[in-house]
């Protein structure tokens, strides 16, 4: 095959050794060896040509355009343009491959015009960040093994798709099965009926091989206990006292599940931590207090579902949510899709689903709306909600933040410090009671609470309040019922009157 030529771009006297590494590495890795050859200035023969017509006319002949940006700008031409700024202009009017490598800034400042450079580049085109060159190089290879997975050039499936686990079937929860049949087809109208065998939903949901070996995304979607197959596949999620990383800790909570619960539990514990800001018990005669958190729920869950559908599961990190007081933080291991920027978040973009099979499920059980919109959906409703706009970062993990209100008055706080639960728990049961004051569907209870698994709201909430005798059944005999209903018991009434008007 036809080597495809990476171009080596950067300012000469500051990554002299950076160059000649890569170049070496690009030539003698075993793998990346048999695709591609690279081409660095220090390589070129003595010819008649200009420096920068010799460049320029490597710039032509490439297939990829590797820039590695740093602290300093390098000596201009007569127009004042320094021959990497030029070599990336040529790049981009020849509409090249452009993989760009910025290293983090140190305490020596950064030469404004390279400042405006790596801006430039940025709007358009797949950049990371290094501290030295064994980061630099890190980055290298795993751009360049994306490239050729996009070029198709090589095929390694993603790891929704592979089967690196012995689970068996008795390793997933046939209930957890039953109701995502359930809400999908009241959801989107899926196709298999209720009483459908697990193995054939399975199958159609292309999570069983033709072995009768379960994919990696069964374990995360069904699964009985999947952190006892993927240890990381948890969510962390922390609250701050104020706008930094610092003890102490007013919450810390490491929650474990199949992916719908993760995202139910992660996105109640931000909602229960959250000020409720409008509304207070002067605008009516009730003894309730009209909410309005600060964050739209919506938007919070639909962070937490890019967070968990979309990360690398193959990394040691974990998805955290990180709630300080002005902000709200979502990280999660793993990089934008090849060709997708940080630009293209904010509109309607291609989908490209890090984990397809669990993707669609997700989209099944209504987790994800329309593909490709999620990012700009989150966007959008944060803006009508009155905030600032959301910002997305890629680093080492990507990150998106939500930025909370500025401020608070005196009086609302006041209002509220009475009225508020500080125990997610405790919130959320209210919640329930005050609901089932008229008989009320377990998918009702779901749609009030923004939670989507009935499996987790029933086994989490439904069964320790009949237990407790705070709820009951309205069909005690027949518990799965598709009729059941719940209701307040009179123990209950009295616990949410009590709570009512504390």
């Amino acid at each position: 095959m036809i080597p495809i030529k990476i171009f080596i771009s950067s300012v000469q006297k500051e990554f002299a050794e950076e160059r000649a590494m890569l170049s070496s590495y690009i030539r003698q890795d075993a793998l990346l060896g048999k695709f591609f050859d690279a081409f660095i200035f220090e390589d070129s023969p003595a010819q008649s040509a200009t420096a920068q017509q010799v460049y320029l006319k490597q710039v032509e002949l490439c297939d990829i355009y590797l820039g590695i940006f740093g602290d300093e700008y390098g000596n201009v031409d007569d127009r004042g343009i320094s021959p990497t700024e030029r070599e990336y202009d040529k790049a981009a009017e020849l509409n090249k491959t452009r993989l760009i490598f910025i290293k983090k800034r140190t305490e020596q400042p950064r030469d404004k015009r390279e400042t405006v450079l790596i801006a430039k580049a940025e709007k358009n085109v797949v950049r990371k960040s290094f501290a030295d060159a064994n980061g630099l190089r890190t980055a290298v290879y795993a751009a360049l093994i994306r490239y050729l997975e996009h070029k198709e050039i090589i095929r390694v499936f993603p790891f929704d798709a592979s089967k690196d686990t012995n689970a068996v079937m008795a390793d997933l929860d046939e209930e957890k099965m039953r109701d995502f049949i359930y809400a999908a087809r009241r959801k989107r109208n899926f196709p298999l009926a209720l009483e459908t065998p697990p193995e054939k939903l399975l199958i159609h949901l292309d999570l069983l091989d033709v072995d009768r070996r379960l994919k990696n995304a069964a374990i995360l979607l069904f699964g009985r206990k999947p952190q006892k197959f993927f240890i990381t596949s948890e969510v962390k999620c922390i609250q701050f006292f104020g706008n930094k990383v610092e003890r102490p800790l007013p919450a810390y909570q490491i929650y474990k599940g199949d992916v719908f619960e993760l995202v139910d539990q992660a996105t109640a514990f931000v909602m229960s931590r959250l000020n409720n800001w409008t509304g207070t018990r002067s605008e009516g005669n009730s003894a309730s207090v009209p909410t309005h958190p600060e964050l739209p729920m919506e938007a919070v869950q639909e962070a937490i579902v890019n967070a968990v559908c979309h990360r690398d599961y193959r990394s040691n990190g974990s998805v955290q949510v990180m709630l300080f007081r002005d902000r709200l933080e979502i990280w999660n291991p793993g990089v934008l899709p090849f060709g997708l920027t940080i630009p293209k978040l904010y509109e309607d973009h291609k989908s490209i689903p890090a984990n397809p099979l669990l993707a669609e499920p997700m989209y099944y059980k209504g987790y994800i709306e329309k593909a490709g919109t999620g990012t700009g959906d989150i966007v959008e409703k944060c803006l009508a909600y009155g905030l600032p706009k959301p910002e997305y970062h890629q680093d080492e993990d990507f990150r998106v933040v939500l930025y909370r209100p500025e401020t608070v008055t005196s009086d609302q706080v006041s209002d509220q410090v009475s009225d508020q639960v500080s125990d997610q728990v405790s919130d959320q049961v209210m919640r329930i009671l005050s609901l089932c004051k008229s008989p009320s569907t377990l998918a009702r209870i779901g749609e009030v609470l923004m939670m989507h698994s009935r499996v987790h709201i029933k086994r989490k909430y439904i069964n320790p309040l009949i237990e407790s005798g705070l709820l009951e059944m309205t069909i005690p005999d027949k518990p799965t019922s598709s009729q059941q209903k719940y209701r307040i018991t009179t123990k209950g009434l009295e616990l949410l009157t009590r709570h009512s008007g504390a």
